[in-house]
């Protein structure tokens, strides 16, 4: 009995400690020398793949200079493996210590952060609508009867339905599995209609066939601060993460990296994104902040 009694307490210690190393990062790599960062295909040029398990993109980039930090704080050096996520599954993979750090194109509410936390904004995003050119489709009004794609585990079609200017229009909604699915949508014509961030949206169409095809058009539906997730309740990590962001604005190095990204020809085509930093953008980088998305809309 005193045995059986022994080895449970022991597998209690052991669970118990798992747990807490769950929600402590620089403990979990620093025992195990890996660090795993949450990837997107092709969410723009925030973050996509190059193919053969290579991603780039400016939320990439940025979580490494973080995980440089995390480093220092484990005392080693680190494998960084690279865990690609979906709308659907992010939040799961980040909760359930799958992924350490997420670099992709993920909205930081209200509702979201009772599950993760989100590191100081880098980004803040417009929805808008990308069509064809040769739609004639210029606002939100004009979507009444249309098949509109967005990708599925997002708030999009939500936001446009919300949105004051969609008040009494009735369209189709189609869901695509990731990003680069919905835009494949509007190009094959099965939709007429992609809502999503302005940056994934110029993203695809910057990479599409035929660029000057598709344009981005219409009022903008919301305003929506796009972060960075960790783990809830770690706190070493959101302290080395938000000091890294803060360090970056300061030496400029976070505008030199947006410039890089968003205005400069990427990789693998050599397109440009053209997408100028927002004021939100900039006013994010003037007061650093972790503030949600609701707290842009009473604005």
């Amino acid at each position: 009995m005193k045995f059986k009694i022994a080895t449970l307490t022991l597998a209690l210690l052991a669970s118990g400690a798992v747990f807490a190393q769950a929600s402590d990062t620089v403990a979990k790599v620093k025992a195990s020398g890996v660090v795993t960062m949450g990837v997107r295909d092709s969410s723009g040029a925030l973050s996509y793949t190059l193919g053969d398990g290579k991603y780039v993109g400016y939320h990439v980039e940025i979580c490494q200079r973080v995980i440089a930090s995390l480093e220092k704080a484990a005392g080693r050096k680190l494998e960084v493996k690279y865990q690609p996520v979906t709308s659907q599954n992010r939040i799961p993979l980040v909760q359930n210590g799958t992924v350490d750090i997420e670099c992709g194109s993920t909205t930081n509410n209200a509702t979201r952060a009772k599950d993760v936390a989100f590191l100081h904004t880098t980004f803040v995003e417009e929805v808008r609508i990308a069509v064809k050119a040769s739609s004639g489709i210029t606002s939100v009004a004009q979507l009444n009867g249309k098949n509109v794609a967005t990708t599925t585990g997002t708030t999009s079609v939500q936001t446009l339905r919300r949105n004051e200017r969609a008040t009494n229009v009735n369209f189709n909604e189609i869901f695509g599995k990731d990003h680069s699915d919905s835009f494949l949508l509007l190009e094959s014509g099965r939709a007429d209609a992609f809502v999503m961030d302005g940056s994934i949206l110029a993203g695809n169409i910057a990479s599409a066939k035929n660029p000057a095809e598709f344009k981005i058009v219409g009022e903008v539906l919301s305003v929506e601060p796009i972060g960075i997730m960790i783990r809830k309740d770690d706190a070493a990590l959101k302290k080395i993460g938000d000091d890294t962001i803060s360090g970056l604005i300061k030496s400029g190095e976070l505008a030199k990296l947006y410039d890089k990204w968003f205005m400069q020809p990427i990789p693998p085509k050599g397109t440009r994104v053209g997408l100028p930093a927002s004021e939100s953008t900039k006013a994010a980088w003037a007061t650093p902040n972790d503030k949600p998305m609701e707290d842009y809309a009473k604005k």
